[in-house]
Parts: C-alpha cells; sequence; structure tokens
C-alpha cells in the first residue's frame, strides 16, 4: 500500500471528483457510508454516539455519519465547536440535512455518559496545519478524560498525517480510527501511532489509476505483496536449490540466541544451514538444531571464521560477544566476503566502536539494528521519524538495507524507498525475537531472494509468526521458541 502525503490525498480526492463527475458532497456521503456500516458491523444500537464536529469537512463526514445512525434509529447527539468560522460549503449542507438538533459547544459545556457510550471524533482531519489550543484543545482534552469508546473519522484530531506531534501537544486518543483508503505515514510512528490506536483502512472508491500512478518513497507492506513474491517449492526440487544459510554467533553462556537464528533459518526452507559457533556450544546446537552442521570457530568464543565451503550467505551477531579476538574475527571476515550478508546485535556493535567498518560491509547487506543500536551506529535524533529518515540517508550511503526494529518496523533501502511492516505484536518485545529474525532473513536471502525481498518478506514473516503465536500462546506467555514453531502457519497461509 502507498503511503501518500496529505497533500497528495487531496489530489486524489480531487481528481476523482474530476474524473467521475461527481462532488465533493458525494464523496463526503460514501465516507460516512464507510463509517456506518463498519460502526454497524462492529457495535449494537445500545450505544449512545456523541458525534464531536468541526465546521470543516472532517465535521461534514460526521454530520453525514449522524444522520444515517439517526435513519436506523441509533441513538445520536452530534455537538459542534463554536467558532466565528464557517462552515465549509458541504459541511453546511449535512448540517441542514440533520433531522434532529444539534448542540454547540464553547467547551466544557456538554456532558456525556460514561455508560454505553462511544464518542465519535470529527473536528479535524488532515487539513490541519497548526497545533490545537483555545476551545479546541479544551474540548479534545475534555474527551479524552471521559472512558467511553473513541473513534476518530480519518485521522485523531490534532495529529497531523506527515509528522508526529511535539511533546505536550494535545491529540485526540482515539481507541479505534476510521482512516480512508490510506495509512498516513505518521499513524506507523510510535510517537503519532500511541493516538490511533487499532487503524481501520475504508475504501472509499478512490480513482485506483491515479493512486497507482501517483509516486511515494513510502509504503506499508502487504499480505498481497508478499502472496505476489514468495516463490513457493517445485516439486521436483532437492536441498541444493534452496540454497545454504550459514549462521555465526554464539560464545559462553550465550548460544540461545544463535540457536534461535538457527531455527528460524531452517524454519523458512533454507535447503542447508550451517552454524559456526563455539566449541563450548557444539552439544547445545546439536541437540536443539540436528538438522543443521556445526563448524567450529573456537573453543568458548569466536576466534576464527574459516568458511568451509562455496555459495553460501551469511547471518552474523547474535549471542556474538565483543571479546578482542572475536572482534578481529568479524574484522577479518568482513574484509574478505563480497556477497550480501546479514549483521545483527554484536556485529552491529562491534561496527558502532569503529565505523569504518562499515564501509567493509558488502553492498546489498542487511542490517537489523534496533533504534538503539541504530543510535551508536549513525548517532542521535529527536524522534522515530528522524531516525527513519538518517537511516534513509544512510542505505543510499553505504548501499545497504537498514530494518530498524521495534513498533511498525521500517525498512530503508538503497534506492531511497522506506517500507513499513504492520504485522507483530508487543508479546515480541522479548530476547530472542531479533535473533528470530536473523535466521529468518538470512535463509531467504540463502534461497535466492534478493536483499530487498529477503528484509521485507522477512519482516512480514516474522511479525505474522509472532501475532500467530500471541493467538495460540498470548502476548504475555509467547516466547521467541513460540515464534519459531508459528513460522509454519504463516507458510500454510502463504502455500493456498
Amino acid at each position: 500500500m502507498k503511503i501518500l502525503t496529505s497533500k497528495q490525498i487531496k489530489e486524489c480526492e480531487s481528481q476523482f471528483i474530476k474524473s467521475e463527475e461527481t462532488t465533493s458532497l458525494a464523496l463526503m456521503e460514501k465516507a460516512a457510508i464507510a463509517c456506518f456500516e463498519w460502526l454497524k458491523n462492529k457495535y449494537s444500537n445500545e450505544y449512545t454516539y456523541y458525534i464531536f464536529c468541526g465546521k470543516g469537512k472532517n465535521g461534514g463526514d460526521g454530520l453525514a455519519l449522524a444522520r444515517l445512525l439517526n435513519s436506523e434509529n441509533y441513538n445520536v447527539e452530534a455537538h459542534i465547536i463554536q467558532s466565528s468560522s464557517d462552515f465549509a460549503e458541504e459541511t453546511q449542507e449535512n448540517f441542514d440535512k440533520y433531522p434532529k438538533s444539534v448542540y454547540f459547544i464553547e467547551g466544557d459545556d456538554f456532558e456525556i455518559s460514561e455508560e454505553k457510550a462511544i464518542i465519535i471524533d470529527a473536528l479535524f482531519g488532515i487539513g490541519l496545519n497548526k497545533k490545537l489550543s483555545g476551545i479546541e484543545e479544551k474540548i479534545v482534552n475534555q474527551l479524552n478524560e471521559s472512558n467511553a469508546i473513541k473513534i476518530s473519522i480519518d485521522i485523531p484530531s490534532g495529529l497531523f498525517a506527515d509528522s508526529i506531534p511535539e511533546e505536550g501537544q494535545t491529540v485526540f486518543r482515539a481507541d479505534e480510527t476510521l482512516t480512508f483508503e490510506f495509512y498516513k505515514r505518521s499513524f506507523l510512528h510510535l510517537e503519532a501511532a500511541q493516538y490511533a490506536g487499532n487503524i481501520y483502512v475504508l475504501d472509499i472508491g478512490l480513482d485506483k489509476k491515479f493512486i497507482e500512478d501517483e509516486k511515494t518513497d513510502n509504503y506499508l507492506i502487504e499480505y498481497s505483496f508478499c502472496e505476489k513474491n514468495y516463490k513457493g517449492r517445485n516439486p521436483f526440487s532437492n536441498k541444493g536449490n534452496f540454497g545454504k544459510a550459514i549462521i555465526v554467533g554464539g560464545s559462553y553462556g550465550r548460544m540461545g540466541s544463535i540457536t534461535f537464528s538457527t531455527l528460524s533459518a531452517l524454519r523458512v526452507g533454507t535447503g542447508l544451514v550451517f552454524t559456526g559457533a563455539p566449541e563450548y556450544g557444539n552439544s547445545v546446537l546439536q541437540t536443539l538444531a540436528p538438522e543443521a552442521m556445526f563448524f567450529s570457530c573456537g573453543d568458548k568464543y569466536i576466534e576464527d571464521i574459516q568458511i568451509p565451503f562455496e555459495n553460501y550467505r551469511i547471518g552474523i551477531g547474535p549471542g556474538l560477544g565483543t571479546e578482542v579476538l572475536t572482534k578481529m574475527a568479524f574484522e577479518k571476515l568482513l574484509e574478505k566476503e563480497n556477497n550480501p550478508m546479514v549483521l545483527d546485535a554484536d556485529a552491529l556493535n562491534i561496527i558502532s566502536e569503529n565505523n569504518d567498518l562499515l564501509k567493509l560491509v558488502p553492498k546489498n547487506s542487511i542490517i537489523t539494528p534496533h533504534p538503539k543500536e541504530f543510535e551508536r551506529l549513525f548517532g542521535k535524533t529527536s524522534s522515530s521519524i528522524e531516525q527513519c529518515e538518517l537511516a534513509r540517508k544512510k542505505a543510499k550511503e553505504y548501499e545497504i538495507v537498514i530494518v530498524i526494529k521495534g513498533h511498525n518496523t521500517a525498512i530503508l533501502l538503497p534506492d531511497g524507498l522506506c517500507y513499513y511492516n504492520a504485522t507483530g505484536n508487543a508479546g515480541m518485545a522479548k530476547g530472542g525475537s531479533g535473533d528470530v529474525l536473523t535466521g529468518i532473513i538470512t535463509g531467504l536471502l540463502a534461497q535466492g531472494y534478493d536483499s530487498k525481498l529477503s528484509a521485507i518478506l522477512g519482516v512480514y514473516i516474522h511479525g505474522k509468526a509472532g501475532d500467530y503465536a500471541s493467538e495460540k500462546f498470548s502476548q504475555e506467555a509467547m516466547t521467541a521458541q513460540s515464534i519459531v514453531q508459528c513460522l509454519s502457519d504463516v507458510f500454510l497461509k502463504l502455500k493456498k
């Protein structure tokens, strides 16, 4: 899914109105109907619906929705913010059509029942370009104090589509957001996502050809993209057709990380998986991952990395440690390795101590830092969106793929594109989850997927397996092992 700016979305709406010879009012009605149908499927008429409207187009959506709910005997109260501004033309028409009285409010002069109540936020949409203040801020602050279910139309009031809120900025805190056609980029960054709640993208029939032709540098990964690019398996193939993955890492007392990476590389369909680790971990790996082949890289720590064969892809870092000899072995590997590789955890920590090593990382390699690891590599930023833009710059500069792990993991490509991932959940915020991702991406890279697809598919599959794990075990009880176990559920769906 393309992520367009607020300006592009407005252009898309204008183009649709021109090409379909329709009106802005008719498009507003389509948006209201989409919200109405969603509400009917999710909530009953036992609730009282408090719809708060501004005088702009977002308020027109709210008034049209209020009329539709009222027409089917839902209990509705429409509240309109009192201001000196006039209604937008379409909003005035929906105001005139509304069959009941409305409440004009100037601040805290309204009441909401705390029992069986739903607040619909239709105060301000994507056209908002300044922070809330005065009456508007007072109303939103009061609404946020309510225990009622809170739903925003298109975007939470006070939030901007293309940037994140400043500290202390007032924003409506929605439980659910019904947005139209596109994710807004701000929804995909933690500082703003906390206000949007669960996001539902509603189709209002905008011009698909215009959307297809519109240029953007930001995308949201969808299942259809993964289904299209997943290769499947030829029934006449053999293990040699699915590549060799080498997973390097582990150290005394830290063999769990490399075991998770090994198991996940096996579980994504890699033909052969080899694990290079200290001799100390041989029995652990051979017991927990007997399908993988072990080769020794030292005694208790990685001291020397000698790859015993050709035509492979490497994933390195989980549990690696930062011993002096380990650092030397890693640097020698970078000096002689030309193929794209996957670097995570201590491999990144070693590089952060000597940034000249970044120049040795093979082109099209994939690095998978969490935000703090990224900061150690490339420096501090003031927000996640600024960090994302710095990652875009560094991905171009070093011709690598950067995967910033976290809520809505961002994947930055050497061509400047960014892909966000929406699979995954808070249950994955546990030790070992990132090691599983390293193995998944390395296994896909070994099977012949290019770096872009290995990262995008890997991150999506990893998150989706985490979602299946949360359903089976709960977010609290699931572990990294649960994610590995649930990889099969992802592939069973992809092969249908």
